[in-house]
Formats: structure tokens, C-alpha cells, sequence
């Protein structure tokens, strides 16, 4: 098993419904933000932390994302005919990523500050997680809405309830996907499994993250990113 992951999975196979007229003929991951698509935006960091292996899953027009990552060593997992959701698509997408933990990050969010999975894997212990997860406060967290998702413990041990926002990246080990019946699933499930057995961490991340997930979410990470680069 990897001590430190070299593996990134990308998701950016979902609908963007939130982002209402903005992905009627693309999808969210090729929106642009400050110039640049926001999957180029997640590829960025994955390149700055030196991973060697990079998998992508498409499902919504997915022969769009297929033509934005020709020519480059970036795998694609094709998820068809349904949707499998975070879980399920992250099952599916095994065969490519290799075995062993790694990391995953959603591609619906910017970035300013130190690399995320640079931060990730300086706090991964493998032999107490089976995930850690990277978090921000609610007031860290531009464009998005509500209270928090988990509370940290004094070891960083994580529980449900509100406290810090889950930014959508983490290392996670694959192996209890195997025991989630369902085709199509959310890694809330394995989260849950893993809160049961006291294995699964957070930690806080000191930079400035924006969810764009929704249309308002395009202006705030482009403030974000020149209010960081003044």
C-alpha cells in the first residue's frame, strides 16, 4: 500500500444543475474562471504536488471533457449510461486509478494559498485513516452556504455535525467500497463506516478556497484570486 498517494481522481462527471444556463451545452468542469477552465484550475495543484497519476471521471457530455484532456497522460473513466455518484464513481473508475490510498478532489472549486494536497499529504497518517479530509471554517468558505459539515476531535479524529466545510479533497483508502451494495452511491456511506470505527480525520486548511458551484460562485473566486495575488 502507498505511504504517500501519487493518484488523483477528479471528479467532474456530474450534471451542474446549479449552474442553470452555464452548462446547457457544457459541462461545469470546462466553465471558465479567470480565464481558465475550472478543471484546469484542479489540475493545476495536482501538478504543483508532483502526482504522477491522474484520473478523470465524465458522464454529462462527456466527450468534451475527453477532448480537453487529449494529448495528455490524464485517464478518463467513462460513467455510462448512469450517473454512480461520488462512491460508486470512484468504484468504477479502480481499475484505473491503480490500488492503495489516493487522492480526490472535486473540480468545482479554486484555490489560493498553499497546495491543498501538498497539505493533505504532510498530515497523512496511514496506519490511524482511512481518510483525512480537508476542511475549512464557515467563514473561510466563499460561496458557500451553511454551518459545516464535520467537528474535529483534538487528534483531528472526525465526527458529523457543524463546524468545518468539507472542501472536496481528500485521501481516502478504496477498500471498503467493495461493501457498499448499491451501483450508485456517495462516499457519505463509506464516511459513515469509517466515523463507526474512528478512522476517519479532517484537517483545517489555512488558505482561501471558493465553491463555484453555482453561477454568483464565478465572481467570488475571481476576487478571491486577485485580492491573493495583490
Amino acid at each position: 500500500m502507498r505511504q504517500r498517494p501519487d493518484t488523483v481522481m477528479l471528479f467532474a462527471a456530474g450534471l451542474g444543475t446549479r449552474m442553470g444556463a452555464l452548462t446547457h451545452d457544457r459541462p461545469k468542469p470546462l466553465i471558465e474562471v479567470a480565464g481558465k477552465a475550472l478543471i484546469d484550475h484542479a489540475l493545476a495543484e495536482v501538478r504543483a504536488a508532483g502526482l504522477s497519476r491522474v484520473v478523470v471521471n465524465a458522464h454529462y457530455r462527456a466527450e468534451q471533457i475527453v477532448a480537453h484532456v487529449a494529448g495528455t497522460d490524464i485517464r478518463v473513466s467513462h460513467e455510462s449510461p448512469d450517473l454512480l455518484d461520488t462512491g460508486g464513481g470512484l468504484r468504477a473508475a479502480l481499475p484505473l486509478t491503480g490500488p492503495g490510498p489516493l487522492f480526490t478532489m472535486n473540480t468545482d472549486a479554486v484555490w489560493a494559498g498553499p497546495n491543498p494536497l501538498a497539505a493533505l499529504a504532510a498530515g497523512w497518517q496511514p496506519e490511524e485513516m482511512d481518510a483525512l479530509l480537508l476542511c475549512v471554517t464557515p467563514a473561510q468558505a466563499i460561496g458557500h452556504a451553511g454551518m459545516g459539515d464535520f467537528k474535529l476531535g483534538s487528534q483531528g479524529r472526525a465526527t458529523r455535525g457543524p463546524g468545518l466545510v468539507y472542501t472536496g479533497v481528500q485521501i481516502i483508502k478504496t477498500d471498503l467500497l467493495a461493501k457498499i451494495p448499491e451501483a450508485a452511491f456517495s462516499l457519505n456511506l463509506v464516511w459513515d463506516r469509517m466515523i463507526a470505527a474512528g478512522r476517519l480525520y479532517g484537517m483545517p486548511y489555512n488558505g482561501a478556497w471558493c465553491d463555484v458551484g453555482h453561477p454568483a460562485g464565478i465572481t467570488l473566486a475571481e476576487e478571491m484570486l486577485r485580492n491573493a495575488d495583490v
